[in-house]
């Protein structure tokens, strides 16, 4: 018997902007794209949600998203890698110094 050949995945990296559901991410992807009359760059956003498995996402992390079966009504999208965390020590800073004030 012949293998199957491996099929190819689409993937795209994009920012979470919110997590407020169980295993569930909103990723917003922006792409860049020409206009086809003025040939101005324009920076289009979509928002995509996202299954986050092992919920280890937190808002603000760059993750790379891939194309998946459907698992709800809204989600066709899964979390492959998290490519870039939040930075984390400055949301810590900033509640700690509004308990001071």
């Amino acid at each position: 018997m012949e293998a199957k050949p491996e099929k190819r995945i689409t993937t795209k990296v994009g920012t979470v902007v919110a997590k407020k559901s169980a295993k569930t991410l909103r990723v917003q992807v922006e792409r860049l794209e020409r206009h086809p009359l003025y040939r101005k760059t324009i920076k289009r956003k979509k928002i995509f949600l996202v299954h986050d498995e092992h919920e280890k996402c937190q808002v603000g992390d760059v993750v790379m998203i891939g194309e998946t079966r459907p698992i709800s009504r809204l989600k066709r999208w899964r979390v492959i890698e998290i490519v870039g965390l939040a930075s984390r020590e400055i949301e810590t800073e900033t509640e700690s110094e509004g308990g001071l004030t």
